[in-house]
């Protein structure tokens, strides 16, 4: 199931999607009647045009906006938690400098300001994260990162999960066995809205601590410029994560 989850986004998700899309178009464009000539050219015009809109930062930033509903997190919640926990983002395979696999940017966002978090209240640390494809598993990368160059102990390591679900599903005994019900969850803004829900679902109260927030540029031709598909690919996929769990949790 993991394996065809990934497969289905990557089919769907900006370039490939698309991509299939303006090709099923053109298909249908070679078809005897006018009407189907006419309604596959549309498509893949639409399709194409779409792949531009896309790779605007203006568009991302406009995706991502509802999924950041959550502000950064304050001293007074912060007294709250009982734990931090840091969901991992990525990893960075074979890193010739490092001498193999290591945090990838998107973790070391996250790993960067949990150390933050964990300096300032003193809070034992969480990091959750497997290897699903192979390699190191990224909860060992984190929190050597987190010990050898931030100085800050890391309490348990979650190093089985494959996703989100499965951050929230084996990290919750992890702390629950510590008597911790409640904590601060790291990760990027626009993850947070997804992986709550299946944190509190295990039994887990969270208090979000969000970083990385998707903010405009300070250049309003930046953001109409086309420079790469990054940002509504994320936002694109935590909208398709959203709706997939709504589906799975309306069946019987």
């Amino acid at each position: 199931m993991f394996l065809l989850k990934k497969i289905l986004t990557a089919l769907i998700l900006p370039p490939t999607g698309p991509v299939l899309l303006a090709l099923l178009g053109l298909w249908l464009s070679r078809h005897k009647s006018r009407r189907w000539q006419h309604g596959g050219l549309a498509l893949a015009t639409v399709a194409l045009l779409s792949l531009v809109a896309l790779s605007m930062p203006l568009v991302g930033n406009l995706l991502a906006a509802p999924l950041q509903p959550h502000s950064p997190i304050g001293r007074m919640q912060l007294r709250q938690a009982q734990a931090i926990v840091i969901l991992g983002g990525g990893s960075y395979s074979a890193a010739p400098e490092y001498g193999g696999d290591t945090v990838g940017s998107a973790t070391l966002e996250r790993v960067r300001y949990g150390a933050r978090l964990a300096r300032e209240s003193g809070l034992p640390l969480l990091v959750t994260a497997g290897a699903p494809f192979g390699g190191r598993p990224e909860a060992e990368s984190m929190r050597e990162v987190l010990e050898n160059e931030y100085g800050i102990k890391v309490r348990w390591t979650e190093a089985a999960s494959r996703d989100t679900a499965e951050n929230a599903s084996l990290s919750a005994p992890l702390l629950k066995a510590a008597g911790i019900t409640r904590v601060a969850l790291v990760s990027h803004a626009w993850h947070l809205p997804r992986a709550i829900p299946l944190f509190e679902r295990e039994g887990i109260q969270i208090l979000p601590a969000p970083t990385a927030f998707t903010t405009p540029s300070h250049s309003l031709v930046e953001e109409w410029l086309p420079e790469g598909m990054n940002g509504s690919r994320e936002a694109l996929r935590e909208h398709l994560g959203q709706l997939y769990n709504r589906l799975k949790d309306s069946l019987p």
